[in-house]
This record gives structure tokens, C-alpha cells and sequence, in this order.
């Protein structure tokens, strides 16, 4: 099959066919890739014919590009019709009709039912036999053929029920576990007030035409991404951003599906509809990851791959010793392979809707697994740690000088500057009440430095030390020890100058996140042994704030570009790292890490590479993730040793003529549903 690379970053890379191809294809191709050696993660989707590999290497990725040129699609599946959707809940008249109508039925009709019944079962190993699989299909296919050659037709009933059944169960759990991850995101609107040729109208959502504008009202979520057309109103985009305050939305501004009108009246003409709007494209994408499997899950599932043709090895050798058919069939019947492949797969489906639950969304098993050996945490201080905009710590006023002058003729300067300092220096103000005339002349802006202007006759300047010192000559030696006790709290200086001697500092800082301090101390208390803040300031600067957080170990004055190099260095010391930033400039390194972290009020580019995506907003939802994935990985090697010992056991009953074949299967299909109901239970502590 001819393959393209049409997107590739550091481990990953996404490669599209020219044409869409089959389940069975994809099916095939997945599990030829995820035997590739460095192949940690697969997903492959036949509708676009597109295939994402996650890789530790590059000739992992070279290997994983001569597979699928070797690849030969199955086109003679390709024609079967497409399954309707019906409700798959397992049923448990089978077990009535087998128990209790089964007994009263005429021999050859019960023989007719059994034969027809095994036949799915008996195409699946053919299958698998034709794409040189020895896996489990083989063996359920080979143990159900073995009773049909000894005519115990009962056995071959039972053992088909109890598949059936399995299978059954496997894919509404599935289905269900999807549904509910699915529907944590998903807009559930079923009609819209629409305006159609001048009259409002109450239509269904599939009935909305591009032509139509769409009416949303206060208290009303928006249902379409779309463009105002007319109206003004406040939109809450919490659902999308994060950001809990409403923002104005008026004719040409974007909107998107899931955001809430929360005052206000706008029409909005719709640009994607339904299953394109950005809010089901997230719902989409949600029920995707979860094909991306955990190194865990893929290890677990080779090993029970290899332990298929020593089962048949065994029941062979038992054949030969004891020339006893029974008990040769009675091993073919206990696997290790039906629990672990499903069992896994179940956990890590059902963290990772916990995990939406508690606001927190992890983009596939491998980076659970991830989560669950993080010994390295790194943060990107400014807008991760701190909340990004700065504020007015302190006021310091010359001798000689108000404090409240100081700050009222900053903010009468700074008002006509929008960025964040000025605002705070202006918010500063506003808070305290402190209001101004219009007393200064024209103000001058001297990029990077500062403020100059005239102020009742006298100059005045507002801004950096080495403008205010350095560039104009003031002399700021009279508050050198308000300098060096602010600049130790780790605080940045706006410095005021009338007349060419020194009025005052406004002294600023960037807020910590009320959270951050504990966070810190419970990544400790986790056994996270190494905790590091990056950040652009000064060496000063940085150790002030590393000691408020309670961080050991910090770099200062790094640049945006040096964070994804000291992430690869981290990892080369053999770390799991964990990168927690919220910028476009820290999207190389989170794309580095082991596992990326960013807030949901983060750079679109963020959201978009980040491993997880901490949807509510605080940085507590890092403890809940990291929890989360310890917490699957404990239930996964629970299950495994669950499975190993029981199977065991079952096996060694079967060696001894100890179980009859239905019993083994009965015991075996308990088991595996066992493991199965408890992977599915909450993975995070009680409380969480």
C-alpha cells in the first residue's frame, strides 16, 4: 500500500494513503505495526486513510514505512455491508435457551444450532491463520473444531455461547465507555431558534441551512461555530478557553459551538455545522485517543501473543502422553491473552473518562503510562506558576513625596499605554480611588525604556532603571536599600523622576497562583524527586520566587528556544519528564517531554501538542493526573498477576484431567470477566 508522510514532529508522525480502506485493513495494519520494533502507539483510522504512529527513533519509523509498503489491503472484506447500529447489551437468554429449552429440543436440530453457532467463531481463526496470526482466534477456533471432530456437540454449544457472550460484553463495555468519555464534551442541543426569510423559527439541528442566522439568547448556549451577523452580547468561552469572564462578541466577531451567551442577543451565520463544529471535532478526537495504546498494554498483549503456541504446544504434549482428546481440548481452553487484551485496554478507557470527570484529559494510554513514572516536574514560571499579568506590589515614594502622588501621576502617564504594566499601574490606582485630571502635555513612549513628559511645567519620566539612570542621568542612589530589599523579594521596578531627581518606585511583581505553593510541596510529598521552575529573569529574581514556591532547583534567563534542550538533557540523565507550560513558545517543549502539561487556558499551539490538557483551570488537576495514571497502572499489573495465577491454576487442572473442557471454559470466561469489571472501577483514590 503506497503511503505519504504528511506531518511528522519529534515521535510521532502521520502518513495518509491515497484511499480510504476497510476495517479489516485498518485492523490488519494495526496489528502489523504495533509489532514493529520502537512502535509505541498506533492509530489508524480507514475512513481517512490516515495512520499516526508514536516511535522511539527514527528507524523505528523507517521499519513502520516498509510495513505498510509491503502491506496488501483485503479488498474481499472490503464489500461486506456496514453494520447497523443496535443496541449491543448481552443478553442473557442465550444461557436460559441453552439451560432450559436446550434438553427438550431433537438431537439433530441441537447439532444444526451448534455447528451454525461455531461458524463466526471458525472464520475468525481462518482469518487469522491467512494473515499468519497465532493468536487467540486460533486458539478458540482450533478447541471449538477439535469438539466438532469428537461430535460433543454440547461442548461446542457452551463453548460458543460463552465466546459469544465474551465478545458481546467486550463491545458494549467498549461502546458504553466511549459514549460516556464522549459525552463529557459533547453539546447536547436538539432544536435552535433559527431566522429564515425574515420569520424566527424553532427548527431541529440537522435542519439548519447555511443561509439560515441562528438566534441565541441570554442563557443560551451557542450551537453552531459561526460569525455574528448582528447583535452585541457577552459570551462565556469558559467551555473552550477556560477563561471564566465573558468577552464581547459583536457583527464579525467568531463564535464557537459550546460557549454560552450570558447577556446580550446575537445571529450568528454558521460556518461549520453539527458534527464540524470545533466542540465535536474535541468530542471526535476523544473517542480516538484511546487507540493509543500504553507500552504497557502493547507488552502485555505480545506476551500473551507468545503464549499462544505454547498453550498448543502443551495441549499437544498432553495428546501425545496421554492420548486423551478431553483433557488436550480442556488446555486449548485456557488462555492468558482474553484477559490482558481486554482488560487493559477497559483500565485505560476508563481512566481516561475518570479523568474528564475530574477535569482532566489525557490523550492515550501511553501517556497514563507516563504520568504513572514522572520522576521530573518542570514548570514554565510565567503564566503556569504565576497568573501572567503583573500587579503593583509595593509604592515607595522619594523623601519628600506622597505615595499617592507617586502612583496617581504613573497611572495618568501609563493610562494611554496598552501593555500589561501600564494597566496595572492604572488598575493600581483605580483601586484606591486615586482619580486625576488631564494635567500633562503630549506623552513620548521610548520603546523598551519608558515614558517622558511635561507635568505642570516640570519634566516628567516614568520607567526602567537604565532609562531613568543610565539615558537621562538621574540619580536613584537615595532608595538604593528600597532597591536591593524589593528587587530580593524578586520584584520588577518602574522608577518615577520630576524635575531630574528620583520621586518613587512602583514596584512589580507577577502573582503567584494561590495553588502553586502547595502543589510544589505535594509533588514532594508524591516522591517526585525533582522539581524544576524555567524562566527569563534575572538569576535574583528567579531565586526569590524558587524559595517562595518552595522549589530546590531553578534556570534563570532562559530563553523560550532553550527550554525544549533542557528537557532533552533531563531525559538523557534517564528521567521521566514532565513539562507544564501554557505558551506557543513552550510547545517544542512540551512536545520534548515524556508527558506535556498545559492548561486549558492555554496557546491554542499548546492545547494542541500537549499530552494533557488540565481542563479546569488549576493547577491541583497536575496531582489528580498524576494519580490518575499511577492508579491504572496498579489496576493493570493487578489484573495481570490476577490472570496469570487463575489461568494457571486452570491450566494445571486441565493437565490433570481435573476439569472437563466446558468447566475450563466457564472458569476462563469468569475470570476474564472479573478482571474486566474491575478495571473498570475508579482508578483515583477515594475523595479525588
Amino acid at each position: 500500500m503506497e503511503f505519504a508522510l504528511i506531518h511528522q514532529i519529534r515521535g510521532r508522525a502521520r502518513l495518509r494513503s491515497a484511499h480510504e480502506f476497510s476495517q479489516e485493513t485498518a485492523v490488519m495494519l494495526a496489528d502489523g505495526l504495533e509489532m514493529v520494533p520502537g512502535v509505541e502507539g498506533v492509530r489508524v483510522n480507514p475512513r481517512t486513510g490516515s495512520v499516526l504512529l508514536v516511535y522511539d527513533d527514527e528507524d523505528a519509523l523507517e521499519r513502520a514505512a516498509v510495513f505498510l509498503a509491503e502491506a496488501k489491503p483485503l479488498p474481499w472484506r472490503k464489500a461486506l455491508p456496514v453494520p447497523v447500529e443496535k443496541d449491543e447489551r448481552p443478553s442473557l437468554f442465550p444461557f436460559f435457551r441453552y439451560v432450559c429449552i436446550r434438553p427438550f429440543l431433537p438431537m439433530a436440530l441441537n447439532m444444526a444450532t451448534a455447528i451454525i453457532g461455531s461458524l463466526p467463531f471458525l472464520k475468525r481463526c481462518i482469518c487469522s491463520l491467512v494473515n499468519r496470526r497465532l493468536d487467540v482466534e486460533v486458539l478458540d477456533g482450533t478447541a471449538i473444531a477439535v469438539s466438532l471432530l469428537r461430535r460433543d456437540f454440547g461442548t461446542v454449544g457452551l463453548l460458543t455461547l460463552l465466546l459469544g457472550f465474551g465478545d458481546a460484553l467486550e463491545r458494549y463495555t467498549h461502546k458504553k465507555s466511549l459514549e460516556n468519555l464522549a459525552s463529557h464534551l459533547a453539546l447536547q442541543v436538539d432544536k435552535i431558534w433559527v431566522r429564515r426569510s425574515g420569520e424566527e423559527l424553532l427548527i431541529p439541528c440537522q435542519e439548519l441551512a447555511g443561509s439560515d442566522l441562528v438566534i441565541v439568547r441570554a442563557g443560551t448556549a451557542i450551537p453552531v461555530d459561526g460569525i455574528v451577523a448582528e447583535g452585541t452580547a457577552s459570551v462565556n468561552e469558559s467551555s473552550m478557553t477556560g477563561e471564566p469572564l465573558g468577552v464581547m462578541r459583536s457583527e464579525g466577531s467568531s463564535v464557537y459551538a459550546g460557549t454560552v451567551v450570558e447577556s446580550g442577543e446575537i445571529y450568528v451565520r454558521p460556518t461549520q455545522i453539527g458534527g464540524n463544529t470545533r466542540m465535536q471535532q474535541i468530542v471526535r478526537f476523544i473517542e480516538n485517543t484511546e487507540q493509543m495504546k500504553a507500552g504497557i498494554q502493547g507488552r502485555f498483549e505480545r506476551m500473551a501473543d507468545r503464549a499462544v503456541p505454547f498453550t498448543f504446544g502443551l495441549s499437544a504434549l498432553v495428546w501425545l502422553l496421554t492420548r486423551n482428546v478431553t483433557r488436550a481440548a480442556s488446555v486449548l481452553l485456557v488462555d492468558y491473552s482474553c484477559a490482558l487484551r481486554l482488560a487493559t485496554p477497559l483500565a485505560i478507557l476508563a481512566a481516561m473518562n475518570e479523568g474528564v470527570r475530574h477535569r482532566v484529559m489525557v490523550k492515550g494510554g501511553r501517556f497514563l503510562e507516563a504520568l504513572s513514572t514522572v520522576d521530573t516536574v518542570v514548570f514554565d514560571k510565567t503564566g503556569t506558576l504565576t497568573q501572567s499579568r503583573p500587579d503593583v506590589a509595593f509604592v515607595i515614594p522619594a523623601e519628600g513625596q506622597n505615595e499617592d502622588d507617586v502612583l496617581r501621576l504613573s497611572a495618568c502617564l501609563e493610562e494611554h499605554f496598552p501593555h500589561p504594566v501600564a494597566k496595572a499601574v492604572v488598575h493600581s490606582a483605580e483601586a484606591r480611588n486615586l482619580h486625576h485630571a488631564e494635567e500633562h502635555a503630549e506623552v513620548e513612549y521610548v520603546v523598551a525604556h519608558g515614558i517622558a513628559s511635561q507635568w505642570k511645567g516640570r519634566r516628567v519620566l516614568l520607567g526602567s532603571r537604565h532609562y531613568i539612570s543610565q539615558d537621562e542621568g538621574v540619580d536613584v542612589s537615595p532608595m538604593e536599600e528600597h532597591i536591593r530589599e524589593l528587587s530580593r523579594r524578586g520584584c520588577s521596578l518602574l522608577y518615577l523622576a520630576i524635575d531630574g531627581k528620583v520621586a518613587g518606585i512602583i514596584a512589580m511583581e507577577d502573582p503567584l497562583r494561590q495553588e502553586s505553593h502547595d502543589l510544589v510541596e505535594r509533588l514532594y510529598q508524591m516522591g517526585i524527586r525533582h522539581v524544576l521552575m524555567l524562566t527569563g529573569d534575572d538569576k535574583r529574581t528567579a531565586a526569590a520566587v524558587a524559595e517562595r514556591l518552595g522549589i530546590r532547583e531553578f534556570r534563570a534567563q532562559v530563553l523560550p528556544e532553550d527550554k525544549a534542550r533542557v528537557v532533552a538533557e533531563l531525559k538523557a540523565q534517564g528521567r521521566t519528564v514532565l513539562m507544564l507550560g501554557d505558551g506557543i513558545n513552550d510547545s517544542p517543549a512540551l512536545s520534548s517531554a515524556d508527558v506535556g502539561v498545559t492548561l486549558q487556558d492555554g496557546a491554542d499551539l499548546a492545547r494542541e501538542v500537549a499530552d494533557v490538557v488540565l481542563m479546569g483551570g488549576t493547577l491541583n488537576d497536575l496531582i489528580t493526573a498524576i494519580e490518575l495514571g499511577r492508579g491504572v497502572m496498579r489496576r493493570i499489573q493487578f489484573n495481570y498477576m490476577t490472570t496469570m495465577t487463575m489461568n494457571s491454576a486452570f491450566l494445571a487442572g486441565s493437565l490433570f484431567g481435573l476439569l472437563q473442557p466446558g468447566l475450563s471454559a466457564v472458569l476462563h470466561n469468569l475470570t476474564t470477566l472479573g478482571v474486566c469489571l474491575n478495571a473498570m472501577r475508579p482508578a483515583l483514590p477515594k475523595g479525588e
